[in-house]
């Protein structure tokens, strides 16, 4: 729940000092309410903030006073989310705002206009006004906060598939590592850095089979594939012969397409992980990659293998305005 602050109340007095009897009006104006802003921030990647505070609420306008002084404005209140929110009504879904780039900013909800005070109303007619206006109201209004996260490549996997640890060996990041499901319990961020260009990787957690459904965490997390233009598919090849594994790519799939016919469609680049702990995993991945009719790359996120082609691919792939080579 937002709401924008109240115009301050306009003043309705007169001018008073010693020897002058009729000084006439000299009410000021109220203040502006202040304004509900939201803009994003390159620096967040979560909605947390919101989940422990319910209203936002923007200062009033002060109300006018003697000798014309108008009331104070109502500082506005400035709402950091991160790049990729989008705003909606919470009844009707209605899209208000979708914030996309760094710093983009948008008032949601205007702050009301002060009152006027009595000296607006003077005239050669009403030289003695006793009108003042009581201010506008702000905007109240609930919202739905959605986060679509802005990324150039999506991982995507079954649980334990090796997508935190290929996210921390090929970026910056540091998300939660540890052998057992559901460690990621929010998407991760994490960016490859060249002299001449970057690429953000996203690390969508949580997917399993029926997740399109809302099995496991999948279903929290689906929509912010769909802001990537590719999708590193990463699969547990430590057991599992090419068939096997096929089956597993096949059945995260058909989520992805159960979930929205956009994710479908959208190219994937199949790597298979833990070569390290199964050495004839190559031959099973050109068996793959023939079924298929696709290239499946082969690496190993603890040792590093095969991680410097993936960058490269991934690179070549994913061309600088962000959509696929």
């Amino acid at each position: 729940m937002i709401r924008s602050g109240n115009g301050g109340r306009g003043a309705a007095t007169f001018y008073r000092e010693k020897f002058i009897a009729e000084g006439g009006p000299d009410g000021g104006d109220g203040g502006t309410g202040g304004d509900v802003i939201f803009i994003a921030s390159p620096h967040l990647n979560t909605l947390s903030a919101f989940a422990r505070r319910r209203h936002w609420y923007a200062p009033h306008g002060q109300p006018g006073s003697g000798k014309q002084c108008f009331g104070k404005d109502g500082e506005d209140l400035v709402i950091t989310v991160p790049c990729g929110t989008i705003i909606r009504l919470r009844e009707t879904s209605e899209i208000i705002a979708d914030l996309t780039e760094p710093d983009q900013r948008v008032v949601v909800a205007a702050g009301g206009r002060g009152g006027k005070g009595n000296v607006r109303f003077k005239s050669s007619t009403n030289q003695t006004p006793r009108q003042f206006g009581p201010g506008e109201r702000g905007v109240e209004m609930a919202l739905k906060l959605e986060l679509k996260l802005i990324a150039d490549v999506g991982i995507i996997g079954f649980p334990n598939a090796g997508k935190s640890t290929l996210l921390s060996r090929l970026s910056m990041a540091r998300p939660k590592i540890a052998a057992y499901p559901f460690t990621t319990l929010e998407p991760q961020l994490g960016v490859i850095e060249r002299v001449d260009r970057t690429l953000v990787l996203a690390d969508i957690p949580g997917l399993i089979e029926g997740a399109s459904a809302g099995k496991g965490l999948g279903h929290q997390f689906l929509r912010h594939v769909e802001r990537c233009p590719m999708l590193v598919h990463l699969v547990d090849g430590s057991e599992g012969d090419a068939e096997e594994l096929k089956t597993r790519i096949a059945v995260l799939n058909r989520e992805l397409e159960r979930f929205s016919t956009l994710l479908s469609g959208k190219p994937q680049l199949i790597v298979l992980n833990k070569v390290d702990a199964r050495p004839e995993l190559g031959d099973i991945a050109s068996a793959l990659a023939a079924d298929l009719g696709q290239e499946v790359l082969v690496i190993s996120g603890v040792s590093g293998q095969g991680l410097p082609e993936l960058e490269n691919r991934l690179l070549h792939l994913v061309s600088p305005s962000g959509s696929r080579a």
